[in-house]
């Protein structure tokens, strides 16, 4: 397990747990009341910790290397009933991009997300989970087919943003990412939008209108993400950290300003520290937020679709 600067304080408990049991099963000295105590204080530190988290730390644990990236949550939810679809039928296919069907438990979903990459070699193949407008053309093409068959949507957003490269750029990354907006507040099959990881910009938007728009506790949300925020704003990274508390990024100031829905809540320390529970808590999730959308018509999903995002950002003095 990778430690974040912050959670030193829990790393040096950890480590001091760990010699205190190795001595208690190598040696004949009874260690139960130490390990007992060092737990308590652990418990204690981590509560603490994580209960004052600032933007930035929580910035920090959207993107720690061990947290779960899509594949990840669609392989624990759909077990083997996951299809992977690939293309779009145009240009290539986007590795930063994925989409199949899946089931989790007899209904069956479409779904859509970023994959990001584990180490050097996964990173640069899925091009750090910064998507090419081939990726959100091959997204609209799987919604459309879900669409066509009645299947609702799912969409995992976990990106630093779209890719911002000459070639995506000549190849329509914004009309892509624009268009992908425009037939997802039209599209006639309950949408659900989960933020697993960054939300970062138009590269997250592009997959991320949905009926109902859910933040994992530990994920960000917003047109830009802290670094290039500073970097606009003082011409330096180093404010970073006032950036991201500027910026109102995190899933509790989302949900406040009425842009997410729901929060989803994760084990303490982050999604990484229980993955079977963050899989567990985010699949009766999806389940729960579909039974609240399943029996509306078309016409109604559409119409409630459009009066939500029509609300935001409305100000009455």
């Amino acid at each position: 397990m990778e430690y974040l600067e912050f959670e030193l304080p829990i790393k040096e408990l950890e480590d001091q747990l760990l010699k205190c049991r190795v001595i208690g099963e190598e040696s004949e000295v009874d260690v139960t009341e130490t390990c007992t105590q060092i737990e308590k204080k652990l418990t204690e530190v981590k509560k603490n910790i994580y209960k004052n988290l600032t933007p930035w730390q929580r910035v920090q644990l959207s993107r720690h290397p061990n947290r779960p990236y899509t594949m990840d949550y669609i392989n624990a939810i759909c077990g083997n009933t996951f299809l992977e679809l690939h293309g779009d039928r145009s240009f290539k296919d986007d590795k930063a991009m994925i989409g199949g069907l899946g089931k989790i438990g007899d209904q069956s979903f479409m779904f859509i997300g970023q994959q990001k990459g584990y180490n050097t070699k996964t990173r640069q193949y899925r091009n750090f989970g910064m998507a090419n407008p081939e990726g959100y053309r091959k997204a609209l093409r799987l919604m459309k087919s879900a669409e066509k068959f009645g299947i609702p949507v799912v969409t995992l957003l976990d990106t630093p943003g779209a890719y911002p490269g000459l070639e995506a750029e000549e190849r329509g990354q914004g009309e892509a990412i624009a268009r992908n907006i425009l037939e997802m507040t039209r599209l006639k099959v309950p949408i659900i939008t989960i933020v697993v990881g960054e939300g970062a910009s138009g590269g997250a938007l592009g997959i991320g209108v949905g009926d109902k728009v859910l933040m994992l506790e530990n994920t960000w949300y917003s047109v830009i993400s802290p670094e290039s925020c500073s970097s606009i704003l003082w011409r330096s990274w180093e404010y970073k950290e006032q950036a991201a508390e500027a910026l109102k990024l995190t899933a509790t100031d989302m949900k406040k300003l009425k842009l997410v829905d729901e929060i989803i809540k994760e084990p303490l320390g982050g999604a990484h520290r229980d993955r079977e529970k963050t899989f567990s808590t985010v699949s009766s999730t999806i389940l729960k937020t579909f039974e609240s959308l399943k029996n509306l018509s078309p016409i109604d999903l559409v119409s409630q679709r459009m009066d939500k995002y029509m609300q935001m950002g409305v100000y009455k003095g």
